[in-house]
């Protein structure tokens, strides 16, 4: 893709190798995106056979995405009952997700966590197709369906198909969409595409923001750059700061830059008289450098060759600078999904700039490097979580599994219950979940993990504790195996105002 134009193509005659050559890439791509799905499947309802998944946060989303196929706001009891907004809370005054509305639908046809998984993985797959469309238009063929092969093995991927289910299962399709439109010249779907991602997250307004960024320099596109640029920022502010606290969220509840401010003016005030601060802090810890490092080393470095990755900036810079937050610069869970697509564009852009300025010299440069990325991707895979696929032991339970199995087992279809962290997800298409925590919430049942350490305690000992505590309030213990144990109220002992 040119920087100041779209790319245009002349469509030659329809000779019978042609049509032959392209419905035979159609059904290279359509294997590929199938076989991906497939695999993204497989590995998070093996997670969930495994009671691998959580409350937080696959029954978070399973709650609200419920709640909207009832036509009602999207409730997360759990959510809000753990982290005292209360029962009643909506998922919307957490993240502003109204997109999640879409697979409303699909509960009514199949009621449970399992359809949030299959759901995306289907979407993370399906965003290889723009991908390859886009990667064909700038490179051939060949080394689309390269890419398509590298997106769907790489880590940002595959580590989001491993950690339950969110949001940022719909942004690498949105982004793909959007990148390969902008290519075609097509500006009514670019700006649908900018208008959907907005729907996915509340500071999706600072990707599209970068993205405006980008067209401003683009002759023909500075307009509607403009105002991508003014429209993210302000729609970012809007949600953070008036449609979160609005639907009973807190707007500083995500502020994570406590070491360069207690606010947005006082990380102002320290860029501005201590700009070296805000630089170290991209590196503090270390690892947010290597998970920079291995966001770029999915392209072979070329990512930066493109301006396209400004892009990828503003929401890198969000996750980067924070000081809390962990899971948010680690090249584990979701959060790397919300630019893979970017950092891989901005790859193929990169190798098309260099190519076109004599740099990489050859017509065989960009399938030697589409090979290479593919090549890297396929490396990685033993690193991270599709690894699991090919351990026998991913498919068979172990006695702690049937011990799980069987307590869940123990609670009858409608009961409110309180749940261990992995247990939760078999739970919840037929009950009330709340999470097991530190505070009696007195809940008729309850079903505890005293086996291993599990979210959000502490130690082992504190969640015995918990048990022993139950058990002295008059709770009965109706099942006791291998670390877990389940517990009934002999009378009504619900403490929380609002629970049923």
């Amino acid at each position: 893709m040119g920087s100041e134009q779209a790319v245009t193509t002349v469509t030659p005659p329809d000779t019978p190798e042609r049509v032959g050559r392209t419905r035979r890439d159609r059904v290279t791509l359509a294997a590929i995106t199938a076989t991906a799905g497939a695999l993204y499947t497989t590995l998070s309802l093996t997670k969930l056979a495994n009671f691998k998944a959580g409350a937080y946060d696959l029954v978070i989303f399973d709650q609200a995405v419920r709640s909207y196929a009832q036509f009602r706001l999207p409730i997360a009891i759990v959510k809000g009952v753990h982290n005292g907004f209360g029962p009643g809370f909506s998922t919307l005054g957490d993240h502003w997700s109204p997109i999640l509305a879409l697979l409303a639908p699909l509960y009514w046809l199949f009621d449970g966590p399992k359809t949030l998984l299959v759901a995306q993985a289907v979407l993370l797959a399906a965003a290889a197709i723009p991908l390859w469309v886009f990667t064909r238009r700038a490179l051939g063929p060949g080394a689309a369906h390269l890419v398509a092969v590298a997106y769907t093995l790489s880590w940002p991927v595959v580590e989001t198909v491993a950690f339950d289910f969110h949001e940022a299962a719909f942004a690498p399709l949105l982004t793909a969409v959007l990148l390969e439109r902008r290519q075609a010249g097509k500006r009514v779907a670019v700006v649908l595409a900018a208008l959907a991602l907005l729907c996915v997250k509340e500071d999706m307004g600072l990707l599209v923001a970068g993205f405006g960024t980008v067209l401003l320099v683009q002759r023909g596109w500075r307009v509607l750059g403009g105002a991508f640029v003014v429209g993210g920022a302000a729609y970012t502010w809007l949600a953070s700061q008036v449609l979160i606290p609005l639907f009973g969220g807190r707007s500083d509840y995500y502020w994570a830059y406590g070491a360069l401010g207690p606010d947005m003016g006082g990380v102002a005030h320290t860029a501005l008289t201590d700009p070296l601060a805000v630089l170290a802090q991209l590196g503090s810890p270390p690892v947010k450098l290597v998970t920079l490092a291995l966001l770029l080393g999915v392209t072979l470095m070329a990512a930066p060759f493109s301006p396209l990755l400004i892009m990828a900036v503003p929401l890198l810079a969000e996750r980067m600078l924070a000081s809390s937050f962990p899971n948010w610069w680690v090249p584990g869970y979701h959060y790397n999904a919300f630019i893979v697509v970017v950092v891989f564009a901005a790859g193929v852009d990169g190798v098309q700039r260099l190519r076109s300025r004599g740099v990489l010299g050859g017509d065989r440069v960009p399938r030697v490097w589409a090979l290479g990325v593919a090549g890297v991707a396929l490396a990685s895979v033993p690193f991270f979580a599709l690894a699991d696929l090919a351990d026998p032991g991913s498919y068979q339970h172990d006695a702690r599994e049937r011990a799980a199995a069987a307590a869940v087992a123990v609670v009858p279809d409608g009961a409110l219950v309180e749940a261990a962290n992995n247990l939760a997800p078999a739970l919840s298409g037929r009950s009330t979940v709340l999470l097991w925590d530190r505070t009696h919430r007195g809940a008729p049942w309850v079903v505890a993990d005293v086996g291993r350490r599990i979210f959000p305690f502490a130690n082992v000992t504190e969640q015995r504790d918990r048990v022993r505590f139950l058990v002295g309030s008059g709770y009965q213990v109706r099942f006791s195996q291998d670390g877990y144990v389940v517990l009934a109220a002999t009378g009504r002992t619900t403490t929380t105002p609002g629970l049923p």
